[in-house]
């Protein structure tokens, strides 16, 4: 063969990152179907293919018979035919005859070229898919190729991927030509090219990066116990030590801030709350709410639910904007938490059943009943286990907390009109 061909048949085999012996088997297998193609059969036939050398040499063993007694072309070779090749041959012996694949046929080579074609594509697609699916979990970095409505197309590593709408964080801008990084999500088989998706929006983006920035989390010596993320607007990240003498919040943040404004630019001033994980409920809770500092946590451990008892003066920052600061606290610690003032919460405890305005006998009975005497003891039960008791329901027991929380309200008006205006006199 020409050493052309060999030279482009290896940079085939390195380009594509197929392995020689499966290299050796397409080619032995195509040129077996094309054989058959043409004589119906290949059981008869041997394909040797010297990939160094380049050479292919194809063989059809024959029984050797009387020109007379010649039939088939395919399985036989007339005596006199075979005694040119070699004079000691006999009739009944078996003679492996070389066939010339340049008769094959301009069709039958096209065929072939197509068959192999597609091979490589075949081959290609799975070793794309296995070599993405072993780096799911990585950030890859690449250059934006094409912008469209529901996606963004990336060149990574020579490979597009590509990161969804629902994959990419809303306050991002994003302009072809500039490098981006994201995690590798998923790798999805299609009937074309693995579909590999990268984000940016999820939580495990975040978890790599601290993995990447800070080497005690990558060593194991501080754990990451929880992530909640709103992407582009604010995560809050509970770390643990396993040495006492590490101290995982400074670990994370770094010497002057270093590590973690790393992190922050690469999320684009996305805030970031490190968390110092507690084993002890209530004290994990409190510090998942900062800036807020709770005074107080009732926890309902059947339901998952957490009352925060908040200064007066606090309560806006434990709520946060738009009610994101305890949403995000809520999702880490694993307890739907509720926010309450002080003096809401002062004033429910000294506020009598029967004092609340609106709530008929019939439910102050069924609620002493029950052993909730005082608003505070309704407040404390919440809603699923006011909904348990005998008498009361879904819509008595929603019907009962907003009495309560009008109740509340009135109160603090009052309490405000009964303040001096603050005004100085001169």
């Amino acid at each position: 063969m020409n050493p052309a061909i060999v030279e482009a048949i290896s940079q085939i085999i390195r380009e594509k990152k197929i392995e020689r012996e499966v290299f050796q088997d397409i080619i032995r297998n195509i040129f077996l179907a094309m054989i058959k193609k043409k004589y119906g059969t290949s059981d008869n036939f041997d394909v040797i293919f010297n990939l160094d050398k380049g050479d292919i040499e194809i063989f059809c063993e024959k029984t050797v018979v009387l020109d007379e007694n010649f039939e088939d072309e395919v399985t036989q070779i007339p005596l006199s035919r075979a005694k040119e090749i070699d004079e000691d041959l006999e009739e009944g012996e078996t003679f492996a005859e070389q066939i010339d694949y340049n008769t094959f046929g301009r069709r039958l080579v096209t065929s072939a070229r197509q068959n192999l074609t597609q091979k490589i594509k075949e081959i290609e697609k799975e070793n794309l898919y296995q070599e993405f699916s072993s780096r799911l979990g990585e950030i890859v970095s690449g250059e934006i190729r094409q912008i469209n409505r529901r996606e963004i197309r990336i060149n990574v590593d020579r490979t597009e991927v590509l990161l969804p709408k629902a994959e990419q964080v809303y306050s991002e801008r994003y302009r072809r030509g500039d490098t981006l990084r994201a995690i590798i999500k998923e790798v999805n088989r299609t009937t074309k090219e693995p579909d590999i998706i990268v984000s940016r929006a999820d939580i495990s983006f975040v978890r790599r990066l601290f993995e990447l920035e800070v080497p005690e989390i990558y060593d194991n010596i501080i754990e990451i116990r929880g992530i909640a993320r709103e992407p582009g607007d604010r995560t809050k990240i509970a770390v643990a030590s396993n040495d006492k003498r590490i101290d995982p919040v400074g670990a994370c943040v770094g010497m002057k801030g270093v590590r973690i404004q790393a992190i922050v630019r690469e999320l684009n001033n996305e805030k970031i709350d490190v968390i110092h994980w507690h084993p002890d409920t209530e004290s994990f809770i409190k510090r998942a709410m900062a800036p807020a500092t709770p005074l107080m946590i009732l926890l309902d451990e059947s339901a998952r639910r957490a009352t925060a008892i908040v200064p007066d003066d606090m309560i806006q920052f434990a709520i946060g904007r738009k009610g994101q600061n305890i949403r995000l606290a809520s999702q880490l610690t694993g307890y739907q938490i509720e926010p309450i003032k002080e003096s809401e919460y002062s004033a429910a405890a000294e506020l009598a059943i029967e004092e609340v305005d609106g709530l008929s006998p019939e439910v102050v009975a069924i609620l002493k009943e029950a052993g909730l005497a005082t608003a505070d003891a309704v407040l404390d039960a919440g809603r699923d286990h006011l909904m348990e008791i005998p008498g009361i329901g879904e819509e008595r027991a929603d019907e009962i907390l907003a009495l309560l929380e009008s109740n509340f309200e009135e109160m603090d008006e009052s309490e405000m009109s009964e303040e001096p205006s603050g005004e100085a006199k001169v």
